[in-house]
Parts: structure tokens; sequence; C-alpha cells
């Protein structure tokens, strides 16, 4: 019972706090846009510069996934997860209090450095929280409900963007955001609660020198924090995870790429603006809220991950690709209702992973392939944005503004034929699980 209510609460959390953080997403590009090149629908500088933001978070994040990940193995996914929830909350407040260039700038900044701890470690460590609390045969169906979530959370975020100018939606995303902070501090309980496994990080003295065994624990913590060669005997323990692996670093490729390309495009090529970017985040939203609460809890024990993982990144090449030929200002519109199919491919993913290791280490493995997304994240930028600059400038070699985006699909279609090759092996049985936890306590 109070496993279930621990996933409850972390359900309502998440979406309080994804709400308030899409308030602002369908805004960003025309605050970016004014402070940088006011006046204008092209702006190659503002493309750069998102790209260069991206890149670095990459970086930042490539270091500090798997350490969190592993860190909140061993001190609980609650007291790990308050970091990056209340450290999001600052670049909104610097919005809130004015859009104006120089505080764009130091959004800009302080955005950049929050969010190489922020950017997808409240992902990583829920999906270790709802590992914690799932047994393996329910996981993609919860996996799936809380994409949905997110989606739906996303859904209401962007609703709200349309109907409220660009201060009040900051100002309310900020509000929202330490909403969720303190509702997570109060209510959502620890996961963590095997003794062997679980360290509080505010543990007094007298705790650590009760015995022997206990101070020996505690200078196991260094040697706790994941290297390259932990990562890649994690990669090399199984070759369905390996895999997985791949898949996640192409698929994120793509992703990264089309979330750093297709706002600009579309405002050079169409003239979309903030209200234009929340109608299509909310058509997307809701086909992926619908797609993650209703079909995929009922087709994943069914057809299984690995199908549903390949199918939707099928459909993800589909959209993409309508994206980069788009005639018309209706057709992107269009290629958000794919959403309802291509969200499959990330809970999917997640699930794979989380059924080759042991329960004690799903930190562990969702930090690494989170880690591998990030990396994924570092290097897109570097490939697409000046692409994207390049076909949406004067100086295009041919005219075909959507090239970059075309090129990403490709990306996209190379994650869903890897994905084809994937062979989920069975989950790693019960007993196997308690030799792990044993072996981690001694090592």
């Amino acid at each position: 019972m109070e496993k279930k209510s621990g996933v409850s609460h972390l359900f309502i959390t998440i979406f309080v706090h994804c709400f308030s953080t899409s308030m602002v997403a369908p805004a960003i590009t025309d605050v970016t846009m004014s402070a940088v090149c006011p006046g204008r629908d092209e702006c190659s500088l503002a493309i750069y510069l998102s790209g260069f933001q991206q890149a670095i978070i990459g970086l930042g994040t490539l270091v500090m996934m798997p350490v969190v990940g592993n860190l909140s193995d061993k001190y609980g996914r609650k007291a790990l997860l308050t970091v990056p929830i209340t450290l999001s909350i600052i670049p909104l407040a610097i919005l809130a209090y004015s859009r104006s260039r120089n505080f764009f700038y130091a959004y800009y900044v302080l955005r950049t450095l929050t969010a190489m701890v922020c950017e997808g470690s409240i992902h990583c460590l829920s999906l270790a929280y709802v590992a914690d609390n799932v047994p393996p045969g329910r996981r993609a169906s919860v996996f799936g409900i809380f994409s949905g979530i997110v989606s739906g959370a996303f859904v209401c975020g962007t609703i709200s963007a349309r109907f409220i100018s660009t201060s009040a939606a900051f100002q309310a995303a900020t509000a929202g955001s330490i909403i969720s902070a303190v509702y997570m501090r109060i209510f959502l309980p620890e996961s963590v609660r095997d003794e062997d496994l679980y360290t509080p990080i505010l543990s007094s003295k007298a705790e650590i020198s009760a015995s022997c065994e206990e101070s020996t624990k505690k200078l196991q913590v260094f040697k706790r924090l994941p290297s390259i060669d932990d990562m890649v005997h994690l990669l090399k323990s199984s070759s369905t995870f390996s895999q997985a692996a791949i898949v996640a670093f192409l698929s994120s490729l793509a992703d990264a790429g089309l979330q750093g390309s297709m706002m600009y495009y579309l405002k050079a090529k169409f003239h979309f603006n903030k209200n234009q970017f929340a109608d299509l985040m909310v058509i997307a939203g809701i086909a992926g809220t619908i797609s993650q609460l209703i079909m995929m809890p009922i087709l994943a024990p069914t057809v299984g991950e690995a199908r549903l993982l390949s199918f939707g990144l099928l459909f993800g090449c589909v959209h993409m690709f309508l994206y980069s030929v788009a005639w018309s200002s209706w057709v992107p519109y269009a290629a958000a209702v794919f959403s309802i199919l291509s969200v499959f491919s990330h809970p999917c993913l997640r699930t794979i992973v989380s059924k080759q290791v042991a329960s004690n280490e799903q930190g562990k493995a969702q930090g690494c392939i989170s880690g591998i997304c990030s990396f994924a994240n570092l290097v897109s930028p570097l490939a697409f944005s000046p692409l994207t600059a390049l076909f949406l400038s004067d100086r295009a070699p041919f005219n075909f503004p959507g090239f970059s985006i075309m090129c990403i699909g490709f990306v996209s279609m190379t994650a869903f034929i890897q994905s084809i090759m994937i062979r989920v092996a069975p989950p790693l049985p019960v007993s196997s699980q308690r030799v792990s936890n044993c072996n981690s306590v001694v090592a």
C-alpha cells in the first residue's frame, strides 16, 4: 500500500512540475528571437545560441546522469530528486521578472548551468523510483502511464500558455515549480528501504560509527561513483542492454535534432508564433497522452516492448519526414498526430533496460542510458544546428528549408532498423537479484 501511495505522490509531483515547465515552452522561441534578433523571423545567431546551449547541457548531463543515478541507488531517489526540481526554479524566476536582453542572457547562462543537473535527471530518477515499487511484469504499463502523465501535463501547460500572456506564463511556471518541490518534500516517501543498500545523506555520527562494518560501508561510497569502466561493464553485461543503448543514442540524436531545429524552421517558413507553437504542442501532447494512458497498457503485455519500440520509431520517422517536406501550414499539424504512435519508443526502451539489471542497480542502469542520451544531446546540435542555420538562410546551396529535418529523419530510421535486431532477454530472476544485492554490499 505504501509503494502504491509513493508512486501516486510521484505522479502528482511530476505532473505539477511538467505542467509548470510546459507553460513556457511555446514562448521561449519568441523570447529568444526578441532578445537576440528583434523584429525578425529568421536569425542564425538564435539558432547557434540554442545549439551551443544544447551541446553544453549535453556535455554536463553526460557526466552527471550516471553519477546521479548511481548515488540514488545508495542515498535514495527522493534525496537526489530534490536537487534538480529545486534548481529548475531559478531560470524560470529570472524570466518571470523580466525578458529584456540582459535578463535573457542571465537566464541563458543559469539555464545552461542548472540544466546540466536538471535535464534528464528528473525523468531518470522518476523511472528508477517506479522500478523500485513496481514488479517487472507491470513496468511497461506503469512506465507508459508515467509517460502519459508527463504528456498530459504537457498538454495542460501548453493549453494554458495559449490563453495567457508570456509574462504571466513565466510567473505561473515559477509558482508551479515551487509547489511541486514543496509537495515532493512533504508527501513523497523514500523508495529505497533495504538497510543494506540505503544510507541517508544526513546520517548522525553515532549511526555511522555504530559498527566497523558500517564505517566500511561509508568508505565505499566513493567507490560507488560510476566510472567509464563501470558503464562499459554494464553495457557488456547483456547484449540486449547494449543494443538498447545504441537505439537510445540514435533515437535521442534524432529527437534532440528535431527539438533544436523544428521551431526555428516553422517560424522561418510559415511565420509561426507562440500561439501556433502551443496549438502544435497541444495536438502532439493529446495524441501522446491518449496513446500512453490507454493504448500502451493494453498493447504492452500482449505485443511486447520490443515490437512496440520498433513500431514507435517507425512512425517517428514518418512524422519527421512530413515536417521536412511540409508544403503548407496545416501539414505540421497533421504530422503532430503521429505522436499517438511514436511516443511508444521511450517508455518501451526504458522498460527493456530495467528488466536487464537487478533491483539495486536500477539507478545505475537508467543513469547509464540517460548519460548516453545526454551524449546524443551533445552531438546533435554540433551536427544539425549549422545545417539548419545554413538551409534557412540566403546562403543555402539549394532551396530546401527542411533538409536538416530530413537528415534527422534518416537518423531516426537507423534507430528503427537497429531496434528490429533487439532480442529481449528474460527479466533477471529474483534469486539473481538477491545475489547481486549481496555482492554490491560486499564489494
